[in-house]
């Protein structure tokens, strides 16, 4: 394979209810995991949902960070994709798992290419 980047999915469950539906932690916690991962910022969207609830994405020239929060089940979904040699993909995972304090993850580990290059 010729192997164009990692992408990593995150569940997790039992998080802290607290931080899922606070936007601006949320927000903070993204760029965070991105930044202090070595990934160039060019972009971000964030949403927060009425009752409860947070979408966002941190768009990074080495690919992009997203979650989608439900308090209500106090659950978070993370992609993290890479396909930079800069990004430490396990650093911005590691941040985002600790902030968001699960007490149960599920973590899937791709590799994205070409299968016949």
């Amino acid at each position: 394979m010729n192997l164009l980047g990692i992408q990593i999915l995150l569940d997790l469950e039992q998080c802290n209810v607290h931080v899922l539906d606070d936007i601006d932690y949320i927000k903070r916690l993204l760029i965070k995991s991105a930044v202090d991962s070595g990934a160039t910022i060019v972009g971000e969207s964030f949403h927060k949902f009425n009752p409860v609830g947070v979408t966002g994405i941190v768009s990074i020239a080495e690919s992009h960070i997203s979650i989608h929060t439900w308090p209500e089940h106090f659950y978070a979904a993370i992609d993290i994709f890479s396909c930079g040699k800069d990004f430490d993909i396990e650093k911005s995972k590691n941040i985002l798992i600790t902030g968001l304090e699960p007490k149960h993850s599920r973590i899937l580990r791709l590799e994205r290419g070409l299968e016949n290059d």
